[in-house]
């Protein structure tokens, strides 16, 4: 269990420069678009003002950039859902037929860079099933249930059990799954106690509650997790095709993305990992929102997505985003906290739903990568060239503040003006 930074330790002493500390990257997506008449942003600093959409953001708008305009130009001109999905984070062009191929995603280029200097690699979340039964007949649902990409041709597997996740954190195997991580730290924590200020007992006090509060609601998931597979047994089927809560997953989605984002702090807030995905609801999502009083499930619900019902399915998951990025800028490190050193990123795979409109990508990054990164502020790229409205740069320029610069990625061979 790795410790938060302390200003105490003398490894960790000097290091208050944000040079000094790692680098994160983290990507939620939502399936589908948003609603484009509440999803807009002007200004910056304390003068940005922010749509309905966005107002989530409001508290924590000076560590924000919205940018609009960008467009993915390998998934235009492709037919809809699988080609904008499949390709979102590459840029490269899906190949349809027998075999699906598509390109490594740009938080598996980073991860493939970084990934030696932490214990995993990289983290694959999401927050609904992959969509079964693809084979190589049914390229599309590989396309739709996962954007990120380790090769050409082979998705990530995603983790959708938050207790799995936790597990695999931790490296909770065998006996260690009934004793809790604190517990097994528990000496070493004392001991350390009795060589740290004031300040630093506090703020390892804090820590250590959050994972605690985090592992006793997993504990609950677990237990949940093996009555979902002993059923499955009785039935002689899989437990993935079983629905919520019978198939082991948090019955209510609100928990789920909760626990899910508060893995991903943990995990870079521990260095655990560095790089993560978390798909909140995937293209062609079959998710419901009865708490959003939405009778519709999120994929028929985007067909109207001017909708108040899609106005609010489009705040749920951007307040996820939210919730993560100001639980990382709670954890003090240096003289910033861990989203300043982080670089989060929300996009969805269309603008207008019922139109399948991909012309332009909703899009919003959160934390100053180390100080690399300026934000408070809200770009527009609509006026533009097409050459100069490309995700791909985006990724190039984070991937270049990230340590790994390249010539071109994707359908660029620059990265992101004005960024």
């Amino acid at each position: 269990m790795a410790l938060p930074w302390l200003e105490s330790l003398p490894a960790l002493a000097d290091t208050t420069s944000p040079a000094v500390f790692p680098k994160r990257f983290a990507v939620l997506f939502m399936g589908n678009g948003i609603n484009e008449n509440h999803w807009s942003a002007t200004g910056s600093g304390d003068a940005m003002q922010l749509s309905k959409t966005l107002s989530v953001l409001e508290p924590f708008k000076k560590k924000v950039n919205v940018i609009d305009g960008l467009f993915n130009l390998a998934a235009t001109g492709q037919g809809i859902h699988p080609a904008q999905t499949g390709c979102l984070l590459s840029g490269a062009h899906i190949q349809k037929g027998a075999i699906i191929h598509a390109g490594v995603t740009v938080d598996q280029m980073i991860a493939n860079r970084i990934g030696q200097d932490t214990p995993q690699a990289s983290i694959v979340l999401a927050c609904e099933q992959p969509m079964t039964g693809y084979h190589e007949t049914n390229f599309s649902m590989a396309y739709s249930s996962h954007i990120s990409w380790q090769t050409p041709d082979s998705p990530v597997p995603v983790e959708v059990y938050p207790s799995l996740a936790f597990d695999n954190l931790f490296e909770n195997r065998g006996s260690l799954l009934n004793a809790s991580i604190l517990d097994r730290v528990k000496d070493r924590a004392e001991a350390l106690t009795r060589e740290i200020s004031a300040t630093d007992k506090l703020r390892l006090d804090e820590y250590l509650t959050s994972v605690r509060e985090v592992e006793k609601r997993v504990d609950g998931m677990r237990k949940t997790k093996v009555q979902s597979d002993d059923l499955a047994k009785q039935r002689n089927r899989p437990a993935f095709t079983m629905d919520r809560p019978a198939n082991g997953l948090p019955e209510d989605l609100r928990d789920h993305a909760r626990l899910m984002c508060d893995i991903i702090a943990i995990a870079f807030q521990t260095d655990k990992t560095r790089v993560a995905s978390l798909l909140l609801a995937r293209d062609l999502s079959a998710l419901y929102y009865p708490f959003l009083e939405v009778k519709e499930g999120h994929h028929a619900a985007s067909h109207d997505n001017s909708s108040d019902g899609y106005e609010r399915i489009s705040r749920f998951h951007l307040s996820q985003f939210a919730y993560l990025a100001t639980k990382l800028d709670s954890m003090p490190e240096g003289n910033g906290t861990v989203l300043d050193n982080s670089c989060l990123m929300f996009l969805s795979s269309l603008w207008i739903g019922r139109k399948h409109d991909n012309s332009r990508l909703p899009l919003v990054l959160a934390g100053g990568l180390g100080g690399t990164l300026e934000t408070g502020r809200s770009l527009d790229y609509l006026k533009s060239s097409d050459a100069d409205r490309k995700m791909c740069s985006l990724y190039l320029s984070i991937m270049n503040r990230m340590g790994l610069p390249l010539d071109h990625f994707g359908d660029a061979d620059k990265g992101l003006e004005r960024l």
